[in-house]
């Protein structure tokens, strides 16, 4: 099977990846506020079902339903790969940022994009030159570094934290997933049709361990934090889907790592706005080094050299 090349427009690429970033970083603040009064499955169910309304209308009027008739069955197989990792991820995460904060769940789910990363290197045959790769033992340095300096800290004892961490490191596993065979399905789909699928997939499976008669009964705040939930899903994943579509996997997954520098500028910003809100990140001088590196680590994978061409072999 012939795999999937970059359209080239790294700029563009680039540029959608810093609004995906920039998304998700405001997502789990909206998040935890919307789980005050909603559980994980409504919520996951709620975003998926209005993504699928408003993509299916799109793809309607623009005829882009067309495209699912020349899939062959190594797609159709890629497709339900990409739509039990995005759900699950989806769950998974939930679940885990019902444990712990906003911060720290977007700590431990920047596995994703590193193991995406190693993806598209190894799977797509993309290359890294020397500084890149020491960029990216940085960025993995940094989030462990980070890491420590929350677990040492008072959430460590906090109930449930182990098995909330446990939670979303599963949730960044089956993301890779999603996000690998994403990139392999835009030779044969273009990004809203994928997703729709996906979204359609998530509607029907979600529905039985849902309670929709829930959302009847929330109150106007939490109601403008669900739709934000449910706007974002379709601002970050398509910003994703075409980053992917223009820019090589590992070069996306280093901006992505960014992530939760600006989920913790957002919750920072949060509670200086609304104290009553949401709580601050409690951060200590190796979590703020931890920080550091990450940036470090990621600009340096960013531009830390020209990119070798690919073996055609």
């Amino acid at each position: 099977m012939a795999l999937h090349t970059t359209s080239g427009r790294w700029k563009l690429g680039l540029l959608l990846a810093v609004v995906t970033a920039a998304m998700w970083a405001t997502l789990p603040v909206a998040l935890k506020l919307t789980l005050e009064q909603v559980d994980p499955y409504t919520l996951t169910w709620f975003r998926f079902v209005f993504a699928f309304a408003v993509i299916g209308a799109w793809l309607g009027a623009s005829g882009g339903f067309a495209g699912f008739a020349r899939l062959g069955r190594g797609d159709w197989i890629l497709l339900a790969v990409a739509a039990a990792g995005l759900i699950g991820n989806y769950v998974f995460y939930l679940l885990g940022l019902h444990r712990t904060t906003p911060g720290n769940a977007q700590l431990i789910i920047q596995l994703a994009p590193l193991l995406m990363a190693l993806g598209g290197i190894f799977v797509f045959r993309e290359r890294f030159a020397p500084l890149q790769w020491l960029g990216l033992l940085v960025v993995f340095g940094g989030l462990l570094l980070f890491f420590r300096d929350q677990w040492l800290g008072a959430l460590a004892s906090a109930e449930g934290y182990t098995g909330g961490v446990l939670l979303i490191v599963l949730a960044a596993v089956v993301w890779a997933f999603y996000a690998l065979a994403q990139k392999q399905l835009l030779r044969s789909l273009s990004s809203p049709a994928i997703l729709w699928f996906i979204y359609a997939c998530a509607s029907v499976l979600l529905l039985p361990a849902s309670e929709p008669a829930v959302l009847l009964r929330l109150d106007g705040l939490h109601w403008l934090a669900l739709l934000y939930c449910a706007l974002n899903t379709l601002a970050a994943y398509g910003a994703f889907a075409e980053a992917l579509a223009h820019w090589e996997a590992s070069k996306v997954s280093v901006v992505l790592a960014l992530t939760p520098l600006l989920t913790v500028a957002c919750v920072a910003l949060t509670h200086w706005l609304w104290p009553s809100l949401i709580a601050p990140e409690a951060i200590g001088w190796s979590g703020w080094l931890g920080a550091l590196l990450v940036v470090s680590g990621s600009a340096l994978t960013s531009l830390g050299g020209r990119r070798r061409p690919a073996r055609s072999d």
